[in-house]
């Protein structure tokens, strides 16, 4: 393969050359109609084809945070701004930005388990061990742990037993996924801890980290997977004829004083009214 110019830019995932689109050297016109969206995601990210079991797990992965209602703040913050800039795109990137450790955002689950599994590798410990450990170490740490946890399901988070489900069978559910999991097999066997899931986050980070994907990537990914529900609720929202959505009166208390005397005030601050 020739030497790459030295140039401001260099980029190996496409280009457009004498009227055709390649991306990652493959005909753009030969992956229209051919290749589904979730395997074209795959290559675009990773740079290769993936085998069909690779893209029927990344599908599923893709699939399991479509919606979560009213309780998403990214969808709610989204619906406010297209009531007041009625445009798809405004919706779509403010939902985008709303996606963070407490939401949605997978990288840091995904960068404990790449890490925590290096460390295993090195410590020479058995699996419960290097758990009881690393859990141990949190605790006295105060570390919160990514991907336990959720306000509504105990014990376990039907959406992330699926995807293990599917990860399983498909033969891509690996010693860093099982690390994980050991790991919160021992995080929970605190009583005030017991019923605490691995969450959809953090199956999500597991499952995109078995399939090789950067803890970056896999909050791309995850964001990617969420946005056609904000598209029907940006839709929803742009069909209702609500224009500038507010908080309610009801749902807000209001500590503010009406008896304050401006004028004595501005005096006493040092202001000169003939300034």
């Amino acid at each position: 393969m020739p030497t790459a110019p030295d140039t401001y830019w260099r980029s190996e995932v496409s280009k457009v050359k004498d009227g055709k689109v390649f991306v990652r050297g493959y005909d753009l016109e030969n992956l229209i109609g051919k290749l589904p969206f979730t395997a074209a995601v795959f290559l675009l990210v990773r740079g290769r084809l993936p085998s069909p079991r690779e893209s029927r797990v990344l599908d599923a992965v893709l699939t399991a945070v479509l919606d979560y209602s009213l309780q998403k703040p990214g969808t709610v913050a989204a619906r406010y701004v297209v009531s007041a800039n009625p445009n798809m795109p405004a919706g779509l990137a403010t939902a985008s930005l709303a996606v963070g450790e407490y939401t949605l955002a997978t990288e840091e689950a995904a960068r404990f388990i790449s890490t925590t599994h290096e460390q295993f590798t090195a410590s020479g410990v058995s699996q419960e061990k290097f758990a009881e450990q690393v859990v141990a170490e949190c605790a006295a740490n105060r570390t919160r742990i990514p991907g336990f946890g959720h306000p509504l399901f105990k014990n376990v988070d039907p959406r992330a037993a699926i995807l293990k489900q599917i990860a399983m069978k498909a033969g891509l559910w690996n010693e860093a996924c099982r690390l994980y999991e050991a790991i919160h097999s021992e995080f929970i066997r605190s009583p005030r801890k017991a019923d605490f899931p691995i969450n959809d986050v953090g199956m999500m980070a597991a499952v995109m980290t078995g399939l090789g994907f950067t803890p970056e990537e896999s909050t791309g990914l995850a964001i990617i997977s969420t946005l056609p529900g904000v598209v029907a609720h940006v839709s929803e929202e742009l069909r209702s004829g609500k224009p500038i959505r507010v908080v309610p009166e009801t749902d807000a208390t209001y500590d503010v004083a009406e008896d304050g005397k401006f004028l004595a005030d501005w005096k006493d601050a040092g202001w000169n009214h003939a300034e």
